[in-house]
């Protein structure tokens, strides 16, 4: 009698237990899926692709995830200069960077990649090579053993020079001090020119040419209107190279915290957000043409030069990429990307 009683408490205290874990799971499992997770974005620019595509990804996480995600926006370096925000994200200091990926180089030097000056030649030709999935997947695989996830890829704009003096000719290239990216590509571009590279980050630009410490700079025409260079410097030659291309960069530490639902939604919602500011940059960037011609002058190089500089920056990206060979391997990748949507 004393063993079936025994049996039928050790029985009653397995339930018992059971039923306390079973709780504590499900009430764990609630308490998870009611949790709220902040996800600061850090861009170098406002008014832009980048802004625009930060819109628009928090909008989409913020529905679909139910409230779950909040974003927060912080344009124009407000979590400050650009290397902090990429070390913010390696750390999680910060979940997220928008930028072009050539800044983090130091990270993996084969983000520099789409630097390689040549192989894109017009808008459409972009949207078409960042749209293209083996590009996307190549670009997002790096720098996931230094704290990156890669979540997006889109095309920004072409490069163009804007300087304090007039650049009309080939010729005018030679002496000037030129900001680039920090990537091998554009500097060996710009030497190439007979000008003197110097690599600097998007908030030092302005100032560096209000002072007189560079001729002008290697950039996006959106970052001239949206900040108003105009009033430091009133001539843009529009070179068209190299293509800028802009990536999102999520915080790992971060990312890998997050319930699995969570991260699927923030990998489509990236997707999507690309797919739809792809066209808007087309239509953006011919508005901001327009807005520069009323305030300075857009100026074109004879066709003959602008052939000529084609020619020479045709053997800059195999020249640099060789020195490296995983750099060398991702320029394959590339420029066969840029081949097959020509």
């Amino acid at each position: 009698m004393r063993l079936v009683e025994r049996g039928i408490h050790a029985r009653a205290a397995a339930a018992a237990s059971a039923l306390v874990l079973s709780f504590v799971f499900t009430h764990g499992a609630a308490r998870a899926a009611d949790k709220t997770y902040v996800m600061k974005l850090g861009t170098a620019t406002i008014n832009d692709s980048q802004h625009e595509w930060c819109k628009e990804f928090v909008a989409m996480v913020e529905k679909d995830s139910g409230g779950r995600i909040k974003g927060e926006i912080y344009p124009a370096s407000q979590l400050g200069p650009i290397p902090r925000e990429i070390e913010g994200v390696q750390f999680g200091a910060i979940q997220g960077y928008i930028g072009p990926p050539e800044f983090l180089v130091g990270v993996d030097e084969r983000y520099e990649v789409l630097s390689a000056p040549g192989l894109i030649t017009d808008m459409a030709q972009g949207v078409r090579a960042a749209s293209d999935p083996q590009l996307q997947k190549m670009m997002l695989s790096f720098g996931a053993e230094k704290g990156i996830h890669g979540a997006a890829l889109f095309v920004a704009q072409p490069s163009s020079v804007i300087s304090r003096d007039p650049i009309r000719h080939l010729a005018d290239f030679k002496g000037k001090k030129l900001r680039v990216l920090a990537a091998d590509m554009q500097e060996e571009m710009v030497k190439r020119l007979g000008a003197s590279p110097v690599a600097m980050t998007l908030g030092d630009v302005l100032p560096a040419i209000q002072q007189g410490a560079i001729d002008g700079s290697v950039a996006a025409m959106t970052v001239y209107t949206t900040m108003k260079f105009w009033d430091a410097a009133k001539y843009v030659t529009e070179t068209n190279q190299p293509f800028i291309f802009s990536m999102s960069f999520l915080s790992k530490k971060w990312y890998d915290s997050l319930p699995k639902d969570l991260q699927t939604i923030l990998d489509k919602d990236a997707a999507k957000a690309s797919a739809s500011i792809n066209p808007w940059e087309v239509a953006f960037f011919a508005k901001q043409r327009q807005i520069w011609a009323q305030h300075g002058e857009l100026i074109s190089l004879p066709a003959n030069e602008q052939a000529e500089m084609m020619q020479s920056f045709a053997a800059v990206s195999a020249d640099v990429a060789k020195r490296k060979p995983g750099l060398d391997q991702a320029y394959n990748v590339f420029a066969e990307v840029a081949k097959r949507t020509k």
